[in-house]
């Protein structure tokens, strides 16, 4: 005997209790452990959504189910359009094993008709939904976070071999403004490892040759240049505009001045260095764990670690760096993974090996300690016994 949609239905009401939207609401209201899953589309979730919930497609809710849900013995409250697909879902998921499933009766739209809100995530355009497709089938990214990402504000201190990496990959991710400050020039040299830069461009403006690059590869992003050096006089101003800073000088007075300044004005540094084969990467966030200064107290004396223009560097070395300070970057910015905060990672590229030490936050730190010394920013190559008048550098 053939079944009908209402024979289907009817048997799923038989087995799935319903409760109303009031119901739903109150319990929100109460705080009560409550997992509500929307069984909608994906066009349907972007027109509004109730705030909080898990989105499941139907058609991909037995594959799909076990990763988002899994804990089956808590309270799930399934809805969709208007009460229908929630029903058959909901039967799905009880015999999948969750055993306290209910569907919310009228679905969303007898929701919004009792004045409850929804909330919609940042209206993506049709060239977006294609570009970041990929991204969206990310249970931890989605459109939710990839929103995120295009709202995010991301200074580069450099745009040589780290911060090319990283200036390429967050463009290509959807950063949605990046700021890059370089005051250097195109150099033949530099074209080893500085992929953001090409052959035609030799004695541009590195920032202007990175803003090239990345408005041709994605014309979502805002890029401003900061065509000078990073100073005790211009940090302060140009960090506050941005949410985190990443790191890709290459010289001590550089790091310890963005190092400062970023614990100063309270924003994250995902800091990253290289060294002939080998190179390293950590967070350092202010209030959440230890500063550039724990794990450097002060700089090595002058001239004892060599610059990569007098001993080399691999010129693949600083990809590897440069794509986990990216990584680090998007992390922090939709809030997913554990951060390398407190952690520093090595690369050895000849051995081909990571390795990580744990990085312990110094209470007595003069700048991020319990009672810090270092209040205000200070001459940094004099601090590292420097000449200031041959400046280095901001990223080779």
């Amino acid at each position: 005997m053939s079944h009908t949609p209402h024979d289907f239905l009817a048997e799923a009401r038989r087995a799935i209790p319903e409760v109303s939207v009031e119901e739903v609401a109150a319990r929100r209201t109460r705080g009560d452990e409550l997992i509500l899953l929307d069984v909608r589309e994906k066009d349907e979730v972007r027109a509004g959504y109730i705030e909080g919930a898990v989105t499941i497609p139907r058609g991909f809710l037995e594959f799909q189910a076990a990763g988002q849900l899994p804990q089956t013995d808590v309270d799930v409250v399934v809805y969709c359009a208007s009460g229908a697909r929630s029903l058959l879902a909901a039967q799905v998921l009880h015999t999948m094993g969750y055993a306290r499933v209910a569907s919310m009766a009228g679905g969303l739209t007898r929701w919004k008709e009792a004045g409850y809100p929804v909330v919609r995530d940042r209206q993506l355009s049709a060239e977006q939904l294609e570009r970041y497709s990929r991204h969206f089938l990310l249970r931890q990214l989605g459109e939710k976070g990839q929103g995120k990402l295009l709202d995010a504000k991301v200074l580069l201190v450099g745009a040589g071999g780290l911060g090319s990496p990283v200036a390429l990959y967050l463009a290509a991710a959807g950063i949605g403004t990046l700021g890059i400050v370089d005051a250097d020039v195109v150099d033949r040299s530099n074209l080893q490892r500085q992929i953001l830069h090409s052959t035609d461009r030799i004695g541009v403006s590195k920032a202007e040759s990175a803003k090239q690059t990345i408005n041709s590869l994605n014309p979502d992003v805002q890029v401003r240049i900061y065509n000078e050096r990073l100073t005790v006089d211009n940090v302060m101003d140009i960090f506050r505009d941005y949410d985190i800073i990443v790191d890709g000088s290459d010289n001590f007075p550089t790091r310890y001045l963005v190092n400062d300044a970023a614990v100063l004005v309270e924003k994250p540094v995902v800091h990253g260095s290289i060294f002939q084969f080998e190179g390293q990467v950590s967070v350092f966030k202010p209030h959440a764990g230890p500063c550039y200064r724990c794990l450097f107290p002060t700089p090595p004396p002058p001239g004892m670690v060599p610059s990569c223009s007098e001993v080399g560097v691999l010129g693949v070395l600083p990809g590897v760096i440069g794509v986990i300070q990216a990584t680090e970057t998007i992390k922090l910015i939709v809030g997913q993974g554990e951060p390398l905060i407190g952690r520093l990672v090595m690369y050895d590229a000849l051995a081909m090996r990571f390795r990580e030490i744990r990085i312990r936050h110094d209470p007595d730190c003069p700048l991020c300690g319990a009672h810090p010394t270092i209040t205000e920013l200070l001459d940094y190559e004099e601090f590292c016994g420097l000449d200031a008048a041959e400046p280095a550098t901001i990223g080779d």
